[in-house]
């Protein structure tokens, strides 16, 4: 397929740039950042943006959903990356539409896909346990209790955790702690009591969660596909999310590259422009090359899991290892060429510069997919 957008995801992109640009800028980011609004995100936004059907943009439309697919959600995801825009949009939209959409019940899908669609009801994954993404390694226990489980232990860097109604939490069921087989997938309530949620706010300024689970009981019908066989519903979740965040740190650094080359043609040093040096060319030369490939390494993962979403897993992971390689040059470059103004408030460089140090580290940095990829090819 050619890497390409057809006529409706351009027509999606232009809306998109066009109501994010009005409402929901850098500047409202700044709003949110400074009044420490304790969601982290302005709720009225999320609201008109399920009300123009973004928040179900991958859901069925039999589901109330736009039914666009993750090359729309990736679209969706690069507009916001470049105005730094704040919302559960990838934790709901996208890692719970995915959960449930792809592996949930009849039942599950009928509860949960309209009232994500309709933005009433927020999702959040929590699989990591320790400092840095490793899904494998799942030591959060389901122990066999009458006709259900009782789930306990603790998850860690849960995004969008601390406002989440619903929780879809990886627990082991049988098995080791290393072994990929003899993890479960369940989609809990968020509320229940057994449940203790400590807020973590990172430094760019987004939200995740400390989640603290104490023997809550849940029964057969909480389970999101098959016992012991929920890493490789795990993986396709995780799939699209490194794919739809990885468009988010493309948009990024696709717009600090804009502001960066904007500033060098502006700024004067000795009489003359900066952008007229060529040391300053060079670095800015090859800075436009590797963006133009991670936006091919991006739209590609976006267009195979549309096509073939089990298949897709390893593109994935090369999209996300590139991008987060490409992303934070974008950034450090950008701060770089600014001078000593570009780690200042003032300036938003370096709001994107501290975006996207996070988000290239969520489910797994450059080096994690790099290692993937060689241990794929037999190294």
């Amino acid at each position: 397929m050619p890497l390409i957008l057809n006529e409706e995801q351009e027509m999606l992109q232009d809306a998109a740039t066009g109501f994010l640009s009005e409402n929901a800028p850098v500047s409202a980011f700044r709003m949110v950042r400074d009044n420490k609004v304790a969601d982290g995100f302005c709720r009225k936004l999320w609201t008109e943006m399920a009300e123009m059907g973004w928040a179900g943009i991958i859901v069925d439309e039999e589901h109330g959903g736009s039914g666009f697919g993750y090359v729309g959600a990736g679209v969706l995801a690069e507009q916001m990356g470049r105005n730094l825009t704040a919302s559960p949009f990838f934790s709901t939209s996208v890692l719970g539409a995915t959960a449930v959409q792809k592996y949930g019940t009849d039942k599950q899908k009928a509860q949960n896909l309209s009232k994500i669609s309709s933005g009433e009801s927020l999702f959040a994954l929590a699989v990591d346990e320790g400092p840095r993404h490793n899904p494998g390694h799942i030591e959060f226990s389901a122990h066999p209790s009458g006709n259900g489980y009782v789930l306990s232990g603790n998850k860690t860097f849960v995004a969008d955790g601390h406002v989440a109604d619903k929780l879809i939490i990886a627990a082991r069921t049988s098995g080791s702690e290393h072994d990929a087989e003899g993890i479960t997938l369940f989609l809990v309530d968020a509320h229940a009591p057994e449940i203790t949620r400590e807020h973590t706010p990172m430094i760019d300024s987004r939200n995740a969660a400390n989640i603290s689970v104490e023997g809550l009981e849940v029964t057969g019908d909480d389970i999101l596909g098959v016992v012991d066989g929920g890493f490789e519903a795990l993986e396709g979740i995780l799939s699209a999310g490194r794919a739809v965040l990885s468009a988010e740190m493309s948009g990024s650094a696709q717009q600090v590259f804009g502001t960066t080359t904007e500033y060098l043609k502006e700024r004067e040093q000795f009489g003359q422009k900066i952008g007229s040096f060529q040391g300053l060319q060079h670095r800015a030369a090859h800075l436009a090359t590797e963006i133009e490939m991670m936006r091919s390494a991006v739209l590609k993962s976006l267009q195979e899991l549309d096509e073939d979403f089990e298949g897709a897993g390893m593109t994935c992971s090369m999209a996300k290892a590139k991008t987060g390689q490409v992303a934070q040059l974008a950034t450090k470059e950008a701060i770089q060429m600014h001078g000593g103004i570009g780690v200042t408030d003032e300036y938003d460089v370096g709001l994107y510069f501290k975006r996207v140090h996070i988000a290239q580290q969520m489910f797994g940095d450059a080096g994690f997919h790099s290692d993937r990829w060689a241990k794929q090819s037999g190294y």
